[in-house]
């Protein structure tokens, strides 16, 4: 396995590459790197293909976004990121806010691609219940409750809060332009795009996933023509850390059946 350093859009890249044969390309999720898919990517390449995974701009080595970019913005990155390396027809793999950025670009672009598989995929916001609502509501009026200056600079400290009691610690975690991002992305909803997607498509989601939950592949299952669901027994919104080899060989078995 390879790392290299590329500079995609003005923004200098980490990727691994590993392997020979068919080209797949995987996008990490939220937080995570190509670190992440190590133990995936070595099995995928003892099987016959070509892995590429990148570091998202913002996440691993690679440099943040200098503004604050939305999942489009991340799609146009991707894009020159496969121009450069003459990367066409290929597997695309995603997890979790990966899968947003996969669906925009299979709507967008599905000459580059083979078959596609959404793992644990963030890309739609399910319509809020009760619960979400009152919070929500308590956000609001938090907001205006810190509206005058002499309370503006404690505003932040208690939208922290606020996000770790919604047990979103990613926005907690994100430092300055990556924040304004993930606000951004969390508000794009992608359902009525998903319907668009007309490659063969593999959901694999783990049935404990508390971040994304279950409920939210079978919309994927209902919404995508040509997509099959699998779920991961006792496992949560991590398959390819949690258990990666039973994932690998569910993503080998995916790839090679023919279409």
């Amino acid at each position: 396995m390879i790392e290299k350093e590329i500079y995609i859009n003005d923004l200098k890249t980490n990727y691994k590459v590993a392997g020979e044969g068919q080209p797949v390309l995987i996008l990490h999720g939220w937080g995570g790197s190509s670190d992440s898919w190590v133990k995936v990517i070595e099995i995928l390449t003892q099987n016959n293909f070509k892995v590429f995974c990148p570091d998202l701009p913002g996440f691993g080595k690679s440099n943040p976004p200098k503004f604050s970019w939305g999942v489009i913005d991340y799609v146009n990155w991707i894009k020159s990121f496969i121009d450069s390396l003459n990367l066409t027809d290929f597997y695309l793999i995603s997890h979790s806010f990966g899968g947003q950025i996969a669906v925009k670009f299979a709507i967008l672009y599905p000459e580059k691609i083979k078959k596609i598989i959404f793992c644990a995929s963030a890309a739609i916001r399910p319509k809020p219940g009760l619960k979400t609502k009152i919070i929500y509501m308590v956000a609001k009026i938090g907001n205006a409750f810190f509206s005058p200056k002499y309370l503006a600079r404690l505003k932040d400290g208690a939208r922290n809060f606020f996000y770790i009691f919604l047990r979103n610690r990613d926005y907690v975690k994100a430092n300055g332009t990556m924040k304004e991002i993930i606000k951004k992305v969390l508000a794009e909803d992608l359902l009525l795009e998903l319907s668009k997607i007309k490659k063969e498509v593999l959901l694999i989601w783990g049935e404990n996933d508390k971040l994304v939950p279950l409920k939210n592949a079978y919309i994927f299952k209902e919404k995508i023509e040509n997509s099959k669901l699998v779920i991961l027994p006792k496992i949560g919104h991590s398959p390819h850390l949690e258990t990666p080899e039973k994932l690998a060989e569910i993503i080998l078995k995916f790839f090679n059946q023919s279409s």
